[in-house]
């Protein structure tokens, strides 16, 4: 099963390091990560997807974390309600694909083009997980790059 974990951390070197290191130890793979400051630049948050198959590990992975004495808090977001957000930057072939498709996707969407000539187009979405998966199935024949952020989480 897969599991968002949240987790506040001090602004610091090295935090990372050691909290990935828990996971790695673990035999866990972290399928997406995300790391900025927040209002405070002394704190952080991490934003981790992993596959955990075995629940109790995963809950003796979070009381290792809490442990660490950067950490702030965990949560694991995965059985409460919240938002998700990934950022994708693609570049596109117009060649392949059809103006009139490629427009009406843009359209579909709500897609920001960045930039765009008579080849190709560079195009920004945020969205979830479903939404980027249904738009580069859409895309894929003109899909010459793609380029995708770690996966952001906030509870309601």
């Amino acid at each position: 099963m897969k599991h968002t974990i949240s987790v506040l951390v001090e602004n610091k070197p090295g935090v990372l390091a050691r909290i990935s290191g828990l996971f790695s130890a673990r035999g866990f793979n972290i399928e997406s990560l995300a790391v900025g400051e927040t209002h405070d630049p002394s704190i952080s948050r991490l934003t981790m997807v992993v596959n955990a198959a075995e629940e109790r590990i995963l809950e003796q992975i979070k009381k290792q974390l809490h442990k660490l004495i950067d950490v702030i808090t965990v949560w694991d977001l995965t059985n409460i309600d919240f938002f998700e957000r990934e950022l994708v930057l693609l570049k596109v072939d117009l060649n392949i694909l059809e103006t009139g498709r490629f427009d009406s996707v843009v359209n579909d969407f709500k897609l920001n083009v960045l930039s765009r000539d008579d080849r190709e187009a560079v195009i920004e979405f945020a969205g979830d997980q479903d939404r980027i998966h249904e738009l580069s199935v859409i895309l894929d024949a003109g899909v010459k790059e793609l380029v995708r952020t770690g996966r952001i989480a906030i509870s309601r």
